[in-house]
């Protein structure tokens, strides 16, 4: 008679001349239990998620737990070249798993020794990481091998790259084959990249020196990314971001005002930097840990 209507419009018609105890929830559950009513708009089942990895809710060094991943090729074009003559790059991303800081590198060729080439400038910028996690793509296979060869030559007193890699060594972690879901992380940050890139370059083909410092400006911009939403308190005006764990604020911030007119003794700077440190990974802890759980 009313064609299965909703729990309000159903308890309205039953009031017309009875007074259910409890109307509105014997009302919810009729129409809970129809099955007429469930097979018009059957519930989609979510996908439970696995925890997350201790590598992504420890506190640590930024990029000590470092993802990467290649994307490209992109085009770009070389002064005093005939005219449609361009040459392949790509770009190398580095993430951090736990303060999502981001790292670009220009990469000419998707070899090896360009690989092992990229990773020494990351490492000579960022500092050398713990642990490297990336797909498991042949140049990067390569490269664990040419690691492996170079880790055992540090233990070699002669070895002339000794002072490159720590006597530890570099864990290198490979993902599941066929399994891209586990590299979401970098995925992500490769996603944003090509969003910026797009909207900035479009078409154009740059030079080897536009390209980068395109690409620079992006992984500024990146890295000044709030890592979790922002709230709706007015003395809450500074959002946690990667560069904070880099160097104390978002990179794209105002000038700080000049104090070198105060007097040290009135500024305690140790004391100040210690406690801002402790701020922020106290809002990492409180904040980005909470709304990464809310997967």
């Amino acid at each position: 008679m009313n064609l299965h209507v909703g729990p309000q419009s159903l308890l309205f018609h039953v009031r017309q001349k009875y007074w259910p105890l409890n109307g509105r929830t014997l009302c919810r559950e009729i129409v809970h239990k129809c099955v007429t009513c469930f097979k018009a708009k059957p519930v989609v089942c979510e996908q439970l998620m696995g925890a997350l990895p201790k590598e992504r809710v420890t506190a640590n060094f930024p990029f000590n737990c470092t993802g990467v991943d290649f994307t490209g090729p992109f085009s770009i074009k070389y002064k005093n070249q005939r005219k449609g003559v361009c040459q392949k790059i790509y770009v190398s991303l580095f993430i951090c798993f736990v303060t999502k800081c981001v790292h670009l590198e220009l990469v000419t060729e998707l070899t090896s020794e360009a690989f092992v080439a990229t990773l020494k400038r990351f490492f000579s910028r960022r500092g050398k990481c713990s642990k490297l996690f990336s797909d498991n793509a042949t140049n990067f296979v390569g490269s664990n091998q040419e690691l492996r060869k170079l880790h055992s030559m540090v233990k070699n007193p002669d070895g002339v790259i000794s002072g490159y890699l720590s006597s530890e060594g570099i864990d290198w972690k490979f993902l599941p084959p066929r399994a891209p879901n586990f590299g979401g992380l970098w995925e992500a940050g490769v996603k944003s990249f090509k969003h910026h890139l797009k909207r900035v370059v479009g078409n154009s083909k740059l030079t080897f020196e536009e390209f980068l410092t395109v690409t620079t400006q992006i992984e500024g911009i990146l890295n000044s990314r709030p890592l979790f939403p922002l709230t709706t308190n007015i003395e809450d005006l500074n959002a946690l971001t990667p560069a904070h764990f880099l160097i104390g604020r978002p990179i794209n911030s105002i000038v700080e005002p000049n104090l070198f007119e105060i007097p040290e003794c009135r500024l305690k700077i140790w004391q100040k930097l210690t406690k801002m440190i402790q701020i922020i990974w106290k809002r990492w802890s409180n904040d980005y840990l909470c709304n990464l759980q809310q997967r």
